[in-house]
């Protein structure tokens, strides 16, 4: 793996746990999961399956440090694991056809959906939830997903402008 672009996932993680701590618990203790938005702008710009495996793990411990769902470390890192895993194979399909802002958008939505019920039933056979399923869903993952395809896009515009600015390339070395 090329240490630039690790270097690079490492900050957007660093960016991500400060924008998770800022966030504050919401319905049933779940937080907005705004990490998200980093952790797939880092899949988008290194594409690389050791990336993507890199930051779930990293991910998902961050998440768990600083979650605010009662037991709800062991799930954010199973919903990371999973999550990354989809997106990385969205990614990966979106390549081929031609990644743009649009398909950023899409994933990110599809990524927290994905993200948000894999935690959700994690978290229910391992600790048992504080509300019902469909009102966490409804209440704190569909605002999420929205809510990340905004921030997933803005990141990754803005990641995209400093590194063509930086004159940093994302070619496989």
């Amino acid at each position: 793996m090329n240490l630039k672009k690790n270097i690079l996932t490492a900050l957007l993680l660093a960016i991500g746990f400060i924008l998770h701590q800022l966030v504050p618990g919401a319905l049933g203790s779940m937080k907005f999961d705004i990490m998200l938005s980093v952790i797939f702008v880092s899949i988008f710009i290194n594409s690389e399956f050791k990336n993507a495996v890199l930051t779930a793990l990293l991910g998902g411990i961050i998440t768990a440090l600083t979650t605010t769902f009662p037991g709800g470390q062991l799930p954010n890192i199973i919903d990371k694991l999973v999550t990354c895993m989809v997106v990385f194979a969205m990614v990966k399909i979106a390549e081929k056809i031609k990644f743009n802002k649009i398909s950023a958008g899409i994933i990110a939505f599809v990524g927290t959906i994905v993200s948000g019920s894999v935690f959700l039933y994690s978290a229910l056979l391992i600790v048992g939830l504080p509300a019902p399923f469909g009102a966490l869903f409804i209440g704190i993952v569909l605002p999420t997903a929205v809510t990340n395809i905004f921030v997933t896009v803005a990141v990754y515009g803005a990641v995209n402008m400093a590194l063509k600015m930086s004159n940093f390339s994302l070619a496989r070395q």
